[in-house]
């Protein structure tokens, strides 16, 4: 099950059960402390308070008659770095002073976990991503992106936009804040798949697609198992000596880097695809 925020044409804001071609509304009225899409995800079954909110003979809407919005409340999102082989390669290539840091946390024990932003910095489908002014090289990373419960739980799976500013990351590590948080900085949804059945990993493909002036530019893809990092191991470091009482969302890494000679120019779409997710797409915006 997938369930998503949409706007409707009137300007109303509903949860729904995304259902490929149309969506159901769910009916957050019969639960007294169910108010947003983050109270369904984080109760203790979200698949089965879902199934109770769909009232029965509910009209289905067709997709093109709603605007999907980022599947985000008040989490704070974070992302997990060198969790591929291809990124810590990337990495390494760019740095000017600390490429041996990127080489020994791809085997540490510890992962490299770096705080995002706020649902306020966070673009949904069709909003723009944004490419700092002061980097001359940018790119997208596509992410398979966790939805984690108060708790530290998995209970749904999203996709992840993790835009970086590779030069200035690469001239010095201590960038990195810079490199990755900034308005627009990066980009979730359309929906959120429900954790229930094991993923397959080698099945579940992450691709990304770039168009320039109406022709595609970068065309390439990846699978969720050449990731070097268990998902429960980076949400037990995420919650290791700290709490998220809204609940978090975590990307976790990206198998995907374009050519060096590669950077987003404004008016660029970056689409991302996940088997069984979705598409996540966005425009490039560079003041």
């Amino acid at each position: 099950m997938k369930l998503a925020r949409v706007r409707k044409s009137d300007g109303i804001v509903e949860i729904v059960q995304d259902c490929g071609d149309h969506v159901l509304a769910l009916d957050l009225t019969q639960v007294e402390t169910c108010e947003t899409l983050a109270d369904v995800l984080h109760s203790e079954d979200p698949a089965g308070l879902a199934r109770f909110l769909l009232r029965p003979g509910t009209a289905p809407v067709p997709v093109q008659n709603v605007t999907f919005l980022a599947p985000i409340d008040q989490q704070e999102v974070w992302a997990a770095g060198v969790t591929y082989k291809r990124s810590q390669v990337a990495r390494m290539e760019e740095s000017e002073t600390g490429a041996d840091h990127y080489d020994r946390v791809y085997t540490a024990e510890r992962p490299e976990l770096f705080f995002k932003g706020m649902a306020s910095r966070v673009s949904g489908p069709g909003d723009p991503v944004r490419v700092r002014s002061d980097s001359s090289w940018s790119v997208p990373e596509p992410e398979f992106t966790l939805v984690i419960n108060p708790s530290g739980k998995i209970v749904g799976y999203t996709i992840g936009n993790d835009v970086s500013a590779r030069d200035i990351e690469g001239e010095n590590p201590l960038y990195l804040p810079q490199a990755k948080v900034y308005r627009q900085c990066a980009a979730v949804g359309p929906s959120v798949l429900l954790a229930g059945d094991p993923l397959d990993p080698a099945a579940t493909k992450i691709r990304l697609t770039i168009d320039r002036g109406g022709s595609e530019l970068i065309s390439s893809e990846t699978a969720l198992s050449q990731m070097a990092r268990e998902f429960e191991d980076l949400v037990s470091w995420l919650f290791r000596e700290d709490e998220f009482p809204n609940g978090a969302l975590m990307m976790t890494g990206t198998g995907i880097v374009p050519p060096d000679e590669f950077t987003l120019e404004d008016g660029d779409q970056v689409s991302i695809e996940v088997t069984g997710v979705g598409t996540l797409t966005n425009p490039v915006v560079k003041s």
